[in-house]
């Protein structure tokens, strides 16, 4: 049976006729939709009263009003957009992004450990402090670390002015609150996953829960979960684009300035867009270059050698050679000698005697 036939039932001719026909419609509404965003965009869309308009050479000219026009374009040409917008906005996200990261994962390494404690006054506030920043929105969170000013002014009678909290501030204190509490649960699932007969080995040669788990458990840990880290430092990346609420002058709020200057709202967003895919691209290029590499470490190497075909020790060094092969003879092949019970009884017939028939004493 074929792996094809194992994974799916093979479509059958009424099915491949079905498949063929639903293939076609799915191609005539995507083409539709972008027939129409790209009419909408181009401010011809007004022009089509009946589908005979459609074949209106005039309706699909590119309209210098509309969003497809040169000049709509031009600006991401000129150099003074890329030094004056995009370059400080794709500096401040990646900052905020790079900061954020570093303490979500510090953040989630620390309470996912906490989760895990045999400690119920460390296990229950560690749980209550994840599933509360888990549980809240992240724009919530940035609006609540803005009014932070407000409640000091307001609790302790502190000036506003001695107590300010950053855009930058208020950003890298939700992404990493809400990622740092989704990263806890991936260590925490993790560190579970590793084999307990690593824990038991570890407890065996009288190592402390402390240095089983910073030596043994968390390496394995944070190896087997570096996919699930990665993929969650993507998403805070894109969550970075929460900023804007705050003017926060990240990439997107620059590229909504350009936008609104230049009145070129779709080139401005597809550009911004593709910024974003490059990152995230890359992002995702190097979660799939860990998983490989920790999937090569994985796999049993080849019998081990030193220099000159030398057998090497299970520490790594290379065995001495002795009798023979420090001579530089070839090593003797082991010989199989039979017991000398067996030479006995080879000797003899099945009835006890010799081969010449005498009686062995």
């Amino acid at each position: 049976m074929s792996a094809q036939a194992v994974l799916f039932d093979v479509p059958g001719p009424k099915a491949r006729a079905r498949n063929r026909i639903y293939s076609v419609l799915s191609l005539l509404l995507i083409a539709s939709g972008l027939a129409a965003i790209y009419l909408g965009f181009n401010r011809t869309l007004v022009m089509v009263s009946s589908p005979g308009d459609l074949t209106n050479t005039a309706i699909w000219a590119v309209n210098p009003s509309g969003q497809w026009a040169a000049d709509r374009w031009a600006p991401f040409i000129d150099p003074s957009t890329w030094t004056n917008y995009v370059l400080p906005g794709l500096m401040n996200t990646l900052t905020a992004a790079l900061i954020a990261s570093v303490l979500a994962v510090i953040f989630g390494l620390v309470f996912g450990i906490g989760r895990l404690s045999d400690h119920w006054w460390i296990r229950i506030p560690a749980g209550a402090v994840v599933e509360f920043f888990r549980g809240i929105p992240l724009l919530m969170l940035i609006f609540f670390t803005m009014a932070i000013p407000i409640v000091m002014n307001q609790v302790f009678g502190l000036p506003p002015a001695q107590f300010q909290v950053t855009a930058l501030a208020a950003v890298v204190t939700g992404l990493t609150l809400y990622n740092g509490s989704v990263l806890a649960e991936v260590f925490r699932a993790g560190i579970n996953a590793v084999p307990k007969g690593q824990t038991e080995a570890a407890q065996s040669i009288g190592m402390t829960k402390t240095q089983t788990m910073w030596t043994i458990l968390i390496p394995q840990a944070v190896t087997s979960m570096m996919p699930a880290i990665v993929a969650q430092l993507v998403v805070l990346l894109k969550d970075s684009a929460l900023g804007y609420i705050i003017a926060f002058p990240e990439l997107l709020r620059n590229f909504t300035l350009v936008a609104t200057r230049e009145n070129n709202v779709i080139p401005a967003a597809i550009v911004c867009a593709i910024i974003y895919i490059v990152i995230n691209l890359s992002l995702s290029r190097l979660a799939i270059w860990l998983e490989r590499r920790n999937a090569r470490r994985g796999k049993p190497s080849a019998k081990a050698t030193a220099a000159g075909g030398a057998p090497v020790a299970v520490n790594g060094a290379a065995a001495t050679p002795t009798g023979d092969e420090a001579a530089g003879a070839a090593p003797s092949e082991p010989r199989n000698e039979p017991l000398p019970d067996t030479e006995e009884r080879d000797g003899r017939d099945d009835d006890g005697t010799d081969g010449d028939g005498s009686q062995k004493s």
